[in-house]
């Protein structure tokens, strides 16, 4: 165990249980960073009152019983605990952390099956911005939990199959496979969407049209089917190019939309209703989970097939959530969605939970995703009033970046790559820095700054690094120390890159991607501080330049690491 926070958290849990007894061991000792020592812990202040003593006192016996604490303990104040770690022990982890490949980041003893489910755009209509977020978000806690030896199953759940898909299906007939896959590949779904949709309210003979093959197609006959697929495959050609050009990590193999429960959806009914899970209210099936009130004071029903025999999203939610438990195997299920959508989830849940579809020993979790806003705070929009199209958003990120680095002394050819990373890790970053489950501004100005908590500086940061082994003609691979700290500016840089392994931890208990985000910006800082403060290549001594080369080494592993495990992309040179 590195971790200093860690690390002082077990120590004193054990001066808690020998100063009051064991039943004090788990009382959260509330240790925080200190301007006044390299931490403080505040818990004899929140144990007073329950120890019926005053706080310094209960501190002073705290600190009596730390008698193996790595470091020096003060008492201050009305009952802070001020808690320094010792030079040699500090020094000691970071050589630890310095030869250790997965830098200080522990593999679990019983690794999980997590499920994520994210993105899931809907094939009618374009990706938009709004999908950016669930896509993001989504894909870094996939990283995070392969990073830490969890198997990880994607699920893409499309929105691929319903009635205005008998629509679609005509539309495309109208205007030509040819031309309809022209225009889906493209990018232009809404356009596709809306003028199927013009005809479908216009037009009474094309009506007609889409509603019967709305019953072709969920009686899955062949020929409807056949155009079925050519819309699909025409729409996730799209989807890809989307994907490929964020750099996440969803391919084909990882679709689930819709279209794959629809076998089951009656079967599901019909298991509800028989259990007595499900009543017919209304000449609707719904499940009544217990404690939802509707406006006027009535149970709220999560309709499982509604009066006209049609099925909705619960139906299939219902059934997704049978298959990733019975089939899949899941102990935990990511549901990487939007915030408006929190009482759906929650109702979800405990209908699956009455059902015993989703037993204790599984957790499901809804990972709420805020909105993204425009600089006037509302839901981020063209002038006119249309969501902005996602690929439109990414090629104007990488048309800025370009102008960021255009004095750059590049080629062409790798000033582009340099763009590109920039302006997705701009894009990428600026989500993931903030809570999830916040609203956050569009600002391309502020994202693509090389100044303050953005991703191009974190990208910067990296590629400084890169620039002084270059110039050290030294593979950091090589940089192996050891690490000798002397100045305070390596110490607080050591300190800090010891926490790497607890915060990736973190990150996969809570889901707050975030977390590592702050994390890689203090550490981006803390080097900048030692690169200011501390000479590398003229070091004053040979010993002294493999400390620092060292400490170099172990910062662009992290940062590297870190940044990769948010999918944002890391380029050697800017």
């Amino acid at each position: 165990m590195t971790d200093p926070q860690l690390v002082l958290t077990e120590r004193v849990q054990q001066a808690l249980a020998a100063a009051f007894g064991a039943e004090y061991s788990d009382a959260d000792p509330l240790i925080r960073p200190s301007q006044f020592a390299d931490y403080q812990a505040n818990v004899a202040m929140s144990l007073s009152k329950r120890l019926r003593r005053a706080p310094r006192e209960v501190a002073q016996e705290i600190a009596d019983h730390l008698t193996d604490f790595p470091g020096t303990v003060e008492v201050s104040g009305p009952g802070f605990l001020n808690l320094t770690l010792s030079d040699d022990w500090v020094t000691a982890q970071a050589n630890e952390v310095l030869a250790d490949p997965r830098h200080g980041v522990a593999v679990p003893e019983s690794p999980q099956i997590v499920v994520v489910d994210y993105s899931a755009p809907n094939a009618a209509k374009e990706m938009h911005v709004g999908h950016l977020r669930t896509t993001i978000v989504g894909d870094a806690l996939v990283r995070v939990h392969e990073h830490l030896g969890n198997k990880v199953i994607r699920q893409n759940h499309l929105g691929d199959w319903g009635t205005p898909f008998g629509m679609l299906i005509e539309h495309l007939l109208d205007i030509g496979e040819k031309a309809a896959v022209a225009q889906l590949e493209a990018g232009e779904g809404n356009a596709y969407y809306q003028a199927a949709r013009a005809k479908f309210d216009s037009d009474p003979e094309f009506n007609r049209r889409a509603r019967t093959r709305v019953v072709t197609l969920q009686a899955e006959e062949p020929e409807t089917m056949r155009l079925w697929h050519i819309f699909m495959n025409a729409t996730v050609r799209y989807f890809n190019k989307v994907y490929s050009q964020l750099g996440v990590t969803l391919t084909d193999d990882d679709i689930a939309g819709e279209s794959m429960y629809n076998h089951v959806l009656a079967q599901v009914c019909d298991e509800l209703q028989e259990r007595g899970i499900a009543v017919v209210s209304d000449g609707a099936l719904c499940v009544f989970p217990p404690g939802y009130i509707g406006r006027e004071g009535q149970p709220l029903p999560f309709m499982i097939r509604k009066s006209d025999g049609g099925y909705g999203y619960a139906t299939t939610d219902m059934a997704t959530i049978r298959y990733r438990v019975q089939d899949l195997k899941a102990d935990r299920i990511l549901y990487v969605i939007g915030a408006t959508q929190a009482q759906h989830m929650s109702m979800l849940f405990d209908s699956a939970r009455m059902a015993g579809w989703l037993p204790e020993h599984v957790h499901a979790e809804h990972i709420q995703i805020g909105s993204v806003l425009g600089s006037d705070g509302k839901m981020f929009k063209t002038r006119i009033g249309k969501s902005i199209k996602l690929a439109e958003l990414l090629d104007e990120a990488e048309t800025r970046a370009a102008q960021v680095i255009r004095d750059s002394e590049y080629g062409e050819a790798e000033r582009g790559d340099i763009a590109h990373a920039v302006g997705m890790g701009a894009v990428k970053y600026a989500d993931l820095s903030v809570s999830h489950d916040s609203e956050y501004v569009f600002d391309f100005d502020r994202m693509l700054a090389l100044t303050g908590n953005t991703g191009p500086y974190l990208q910067y940061a990296q590629a400084r690094i890169r620039s002084i082994f270059r110039r050290g003609g030294v593979d950091p691979a090589e940089a192996t120390g050891p690490i000798v700290l002397g100045n305070p500016a390596e110490r607080a840089l050591a300190l800090k890159l010891l926490g790497f392994g607890a915060i990736v931890a973190e990150v996969a208990e809570n889901s707050t991607p975030h977390r590592l985000a702050a994390y890689l910006f203090d550490t981006a800082s803390a080097f900048t501080t030692f690169f200011e403060e501390c000479p590398v290549l003229k070091a004053e001594d040979e010993a002294t330049r493999a400390s620092r080369l060292a400490l170099c080494a172990l910062t662009l592993r992290v940062l590297e690491t870190g940044l990769g495990l948010l999918g944002v992309p890391v380029p050697e040179r800017m």
